[in-house]
């Protein structure tokens, strides 16, 4: 038996040993032969010969039972070796696939308008998983090499090739797609994500992400009809006029474009600004700086770097409150009045307002109102709002905004699928009838936003300003962000939206997920606990019947269960969808108040929150209960970004985390501690403290004597 025998056939032991539907066996294993056979993949066999050799059966099926998938935001996934892997050869593959739907999509005027390439900071660092003494084609791999590898394999397939020359915003790629007439482009990125990913976002012509059947058609000729991968050095496209260096002229058109969204000349605010070591550098800090605000970089995160290491938890995540952890103190240290932060390419807007001596939170759905009727009010001081304005937003961003728009008297776009995709679809239908005029604010509640006619995907520097303008204004009032929201919610009632989720990870995750998502769509609920059911929404229903493509069926693969209304609320209601770009269930609750009395304000929301956390707590104690799991109550207070198996484990080695107490040497003791937590990753006392302090009374550096 030669060596790729002997390899195989361990493979096929070790899977049998996993707990998983025989399919995932199966697919896993074919496409691990066609790895250790075929020529293409001779760099990665010294790496799968370890992952065999060292049986980590459950990663290695996890990396090879799939293609990775395009989601709501493109491909993107951990790094690593495997089709389920982001790698060179999976983005090469990639690039091949759409040069090939480009050409015949286009025709030859595809290879002359070429493709706009951008990327941002991600840098892999291994987690211990590969063999360092072996040749490995994911080391140290960042988004630039990505690019450049896919550069080389639309240049040989003639297509022209626009390159950032460093690191750029995804914003900024839209507008160049637009503003350089290409056909497509790419960002290489993995927005918010861990350090640990990395990936490819796809844009068409209009500088949007696609949407089915168009997805479905780019999916079906990169899995289905890539035979060989074409590529050209870099130096011989350059020779040929098919690598094209852009940077600065972009740069200067694309930041005049977002100036030119200013509402108002009021400039008073102090800013932090905290790109998260991402490329805001390049878009949000010169664009505020270059229209007169007071904008302050964060030092703790300025540089920029793929480890997101002055994050907490490295998770460079906007929606996060704890990626402003090290912020804060800067803030302070310069008597800031805001706090902005973004993403790692730009894209989504964080923000946080200092508020009679305190620094409040604002998530994405308060964002989004706050930004509806700021524009609102100045549309109208300007003389410009019409019953044609239209704002438009996803179906999981809070419906207040569909009640601002009505009672404004102006349209809202309320029901879209999740994806800011399905905006800029909008958009350019708003364009294609001469509307674009009409256009006021695409919003979303993951802190996306964008405004203005220059991109077609969220932009945080177009969000940044009308923020700025606006705190700036407050500020000359002697008011903040927080008393305008307050005060809008005092006039519309108040919405509190919540986002949760369960997060389950690997080939065995996708069936859970799955599981769960069958369940509530096979099974009438009458009630989540002790809220009544009025309504389920399947957006599997519905037009257009037949669904458009399998991308469109995995778009709307969405319930909403509609609860009957309490005498304090106008609406209540949960919508689910598995995630289209994470190994996550997602959860989003609403319950949306009626108006009150400014001074009623505090137990408004508390009668509101009150609500939403006893539904929160019995829907998604129902939804472990399909999976069988029995979830602690105290669960509810771990870090709710943790995957469910994490949570589990937890509970499980409490009482030995406790019982570290009785270790004298305190050394010894904090190096137990370490060991116990090492499976948390990035700062996991933060990420537990609060579940042990419910039953021990203190955290646990507290209780265990540890500085």
């Amino acid at each position: 038996m030669d060596n790729y025998q002997t390899l195989i056939e361990k493979a096929k032991k070790g899977f049998g040993t996993i707990d998983l539907p025989e399919n995932f066996k199966t697919d896993a294993l074919a496409r691990l032969k066609a790895w250790l056979t075929d020529d293409m993949f001779a760099a990665y066999v010294p790496q799968i010969d370890h992952l065999i050799a060292s049986g980590q059966w459950e990663f290695l099926l996890d990396s090879f039972y799939q293609v990775i998938p395009f989601g709501t935001g493109g491909r993107r996934g951990l790094v690593g070796i495997g089709p389920n892997r982001i790698n060179p050869w999976t983005i090469q593959a990639s690039a091949q696939g759409h040069s090939q739907y480009l050409i015949k999509a286009h025709g030859e005027p595809a290879r002359q308008r070429g493709v706009v390439l951008a990327y941002d900071v991600r840098q892999f660092t291994d987690t211990g998983i590969y063999d360092p003494e072996r040749p490995n084609p994911v080391k140290d791999l960042n988004c630039r090499q990505l690019a450049e590898a896919a550069a080389r394999v639309y240049a040989a397939n003639g297509i022209r090739v626009y390159l950032f020359d460093s690191t750029r915003s995804t914003p900024e790629l839209s507008f160049a797609i637009r503003n350089l007439k290409a056909v497509s482009g790419c960002m290489f990125s993995a927005s918010h994500n861990p350090p640990t990913d990395n990936g490819k976002k796809v844009y068409d012509q209009y500088g949007g992400q696609l949407i089915p059947p168009h997805d479905q058609d780019l999916v079906d000729e990169v899995t289905g009809n890539v035979s060989a991968l074409r590529t050209m050095d870099l130096g011989a496209a350059d020779e040929k006029g098919l690598l094209v260096r852009i940077g600065r002229e972009v740069d200067e058109a694309y930041q005049a474009a977002v100036a030119e969204l200013q509402l108002s000349d009021a400039r008073g605010v102090k800013i932090l600004y905290s790109p998260l070591h991402g490329t805001g550098l390049t878009s949000v800090f010169p664009v505020l700086k270059s229209m007169g605000f007071d904008i302050h970089l964060d030092p703790a995160t300025a540089n920029l770097s793929g480890a997101f290491e002055n994050v907490t938890f490295n998770i460079p995540n906007p929606e996060v409150i704890q990626s402003f952890d090290t912020a804060l103190p800067n803030a302070d240290a310069i008597g800031a009045d805001v706090i902005l932060s973004t993403d790692p390419d730009a894209d989504r807007i964080g923000i946080m307002v200092r508020h009679q001596g305190n620094w409040k939170f604002l998530n994405g759905n308060e964002i989004g109102i706050v930004l509806s009727e700021y524009a609102i009010d100045q549309y109208r001081k300007k003389g410009w709002l019409t019953p044609n304005n239209v704002i438009i937003k996803t179906e999981v961003t809070s419906s207040l905004i569909d009640t601002i728009a009505a009672e404004n008297g102006i349209q809202c776009i309320g029901d879209l699928l999740v994806g800011f995709k399905y905006i800029g679809e909008c958009m350019n239908r708003l364009e294609r009838e001469g509307r674009q005029g009409d256009f006021i604010l695409g919003t979303e509640e993951s802190h996306g936003f964008l405004m203005g006619n220059y991109a077609r995907d969220k932009d945080a520097a177009g969000a940044a300003v009308w923020l700025a303008e606006l705190s700036s204004q407050l500020k000359t009032d002697g008011r903040t962000l927080v008393e305008y929201l307050d005060a809008i919610y005092a006039k519309y009632g108040y919405c509190h939206n919540y986002l949760t989720e369960i997060r389950l990870l690997g080939a065995k995750g996708i069936g859970r997920i799955k599981t769960i998502m069958d369940h509530l769509r096979k099974n009438e609920i009458p009630a989540v606990g002790d809220f009544k059911v009025a309504e389920t929404i399947d957006r599997w229903q519905g037009e257009p019947q037949p669904h458009l493509s399998r991308t469109d069926t995995s778009s709307r693969n969405v319930l909403i269960l509609k609860l009957e209304n309490l005498p304090e609320t106008r609406s209540i209601r949960i919508t689910v969808r598995p995630s289209g770009t994470e190994p996550k269930f997602k959860i989003y609750i609403e319950v949306l108040g009626r108006p009150f009395d400014l001074p009623a304000m505090e137990s408004a929301k508390a009668q509101i929150v009150s609500i939403q956390e006893r539904l929160e707590r019995a829907f998604m104690a129902y939804c472990y209960g399909i999976l069988g799991v029995d979830f602690p109550e105290r669960g509810f207070l771990l870090f709710w970004q943790l995957p469910l198996d994490d949570k589990l484990k937890y509970f499980e080695i409490e009482e030995r985390i406790a019982g570290l107490k009785r270790t004298v040497d305190v050394g010894e003791r904090k190096q137990q501690l370490d060991n116990l937590l090492n499976f948390l990753g990035a700062n996991p006392v933060q990420k537990v403290d609060r579940a042990f302090g419910a039953r021990y009374g203190s955290g646990i550096m507290a209780y265990l004597d540890l500085k």
